[in-house]
């Protein structure tokens, strides 16, 4: 676990040439989606995944024009690391009481929350996938990643030597 996190804060760390991060993950994502044989659940955490990616991109070029490319590449880095640490503690919460998982679910749900980036007024759009009971990803589109992510560290303990 330690490993994980330690990879996580390295990959938030790396600066990629223009864009190179968010452009590789979404084109993932779309190509997950797009895929008619792809898994109905990876299909739907990779919407999830590539709406975070458009939102974000969208509101970075409305609310912080002068942002860095780099940033943009940090928070999707950090999206694509919080929603995979998701599904790895949603299928180890499996062999765990119902109880138990559903305070996992919510202390990812709050991080999201918790973390806005661009403080948008819209809550019908931004809070989409987060009031959808039918989602897998309810999280908040309108989030900090890499503080989510950090905050995530600290609840798992993850933050401490």
């Amino acid at each position: 676990m330690k490993k994980w996190i330690l990879f996580a804060l390295l990959a938030i760390a790396t600066t990629a040439q223009g864009q190179e991060a968010y452009n590789q993950l979404r084109q993932k994502a779309k190509a997950t989606v797009s895929d008619p044989k792809a898994n109905s659940v990876v299909k739907q955490i990779s919407q999830f995944k590539l709406d975070a990616l458009n939102y974000m991109a969208i509101k970075m070029q409305e609310e912080m024009p002068d942002s860095s490319v780099i940033f943009l590449d940090k928070q999707a880095i950090a999206m694509d690391n919080f929603v995979n640490f998701y599904v790895e503690k949603l299928i180890e919460s499996t062999t765990k009481p119902n109880v138990q998982q559903v305070k996992m679910i919510k202390m990812f749900m709050d991080a999201s929350y918790s973390n806005p980036l661009f403080n948008d007024k819209d809550t019908e759009l931004v809070l989409s996938y987060y009031n959808s009971a039918d989602s897998m990803t309810r999280f908040s589109l309108d989030t900090d990643w890499r503080r989510a992510v950090a905050a995530l560290a600290h609840l798992y303990g993850l933050d401490k030597k």
